[in-house]
């Protein structure tokens, strides 16, 4: 029965409603992602800002030895291991913004939910997503542009197959941690294995499964974007996919983070009472200090311009 045909000596529901409890949520931010890259990279805390990256001079070998059985086999080489005169310093970035309060929207409206703290809470998380793209496509440090020549692998075929990715494995085959790609370049892969009848198999970490390829974790990110969009609206698209191999001690893809920060709440984000102006707004300054450095060539490979918009029928499936 519709409101209209209601009769007016009972109750209707758009009155009850006034003295009715209503169970809400907090602020839902569609276009947040789980940011699955900065959980898997290792991080190193930084006292200046500045990250400088020593290496060995470039060489086939940087020091001769003699392998000898016995002390008359001749003499031992002399030399040294020479290093580099202009290493790299990576300085870090930062990714800001300013909040602005009305102290009166804060006094009469943060119940249940603290108007203040949903506001920092929604930048905050607006901040790490523009952290993790910079992570990727940054022009200085990003993953995409610091990948040496060597280190680039064209595909055999179009669309992104077992094959392309053996080839990025042979490329950082010390200790490769994941594999780094767009949801739908990991569909166009998976659809690539089933042709084969090699579907991936899937491990969990942080409580979510993730496919694999020989044992590698493909780690899902809308950051590597495909013709240029997160969320591309036709099927097909050109798009890369990265293998990193992560840590120090392997001299792999280090994330790298202020310590110490005042105001500091999580790692390099920091959260500062700017004061309240004559009009009685309330601004809080929010700043992400990050940088990434890739401690050998060999520690990150691309699989550059796959294509994610072959798809395949199976006409001889029974039904």
């Amino acid at each position: 029965m519709s409101e209209q045909n209601i009769p007016q000596t009972v109750l209707s529901s758009q009155a009850a409603y006034q003295l009715a409890n209503v169970t809400k949520t907090d602020a839902q931010f569609d276009s947040l992602t789980p940011r699955w890259l900065p959980r898997f990279l290792d991080w190193k805390a930084l006292e200046t800002g500045i990250f400088r990256l020593n290496k060995v001079h470039e060489g086939e070998t940087p020091l001769d030895a003699l392998c000898r059985s016995t002390a008359e086999d001749g003499q031992v080489p002399e030399g040294f291991v020479d290093y580099e005169t202009a290493p790299r310093e990576y300085r870090l970035n930062s990714i800001s913004t300013v909040i602005n309060i009305d102290t009166r929207i804060a006094d009469l409206y943060s119940s249940p939910y603290d108007q203040v703290s949903e506001q920092i809470r929604l930048a905050v998380e607006s901040l790490k997503e523009r952290q993790e793209s910079q992570l990727v496509n940054s022009d200085d440090y990003g993953l995409l542009k610091n990948v040496t020549d060597s280190q680039r692998v064209k595909p055999i075929s179009s669309s992104p197959t077992p094959d392309d990715f053996d080839e990025l494995i042979s490329k950082v085959w010390k200790e490769p941690s994941f594999f780094l790609a767009h949801p739908r370049a990991i569909a166009a892969f998976g659809r690539e294995c089933t042709r084969r009848g090699v579907p991936p198999a899937t491990v969990s970490f942080y409580g979510s499964p993730f496919l694999t390829w020989r044992g590698i974790p493909i780690v899902p990110t809308d950051k590597l974007f495909v013709d240029g969009h997160k969320k591309p609206q036709g099927k097909a698209g050109k798009t890369n996919v990265l293998l990193v191999r992560t840590g120090e001690k392997k001299r792999g893809v280090l994330g790298l983070h202020q310590a110490n920060l005042p105001g500091g709440t999580t790692r390099g984000l920091a959260v500062r009472f700017m004061g309240v102006n004559k009009q009685g707004i309330a601004s809080y300054f929010l700043s992400v200090y990050c940088s990434l450095a890739i401690l050998s060539d060999d520690a990150v490979a691309v699989l550059e311009n796959v294509d994610v918009g072959n798809y395949y029928s199976y006409k001889n499936i029974e039904k």
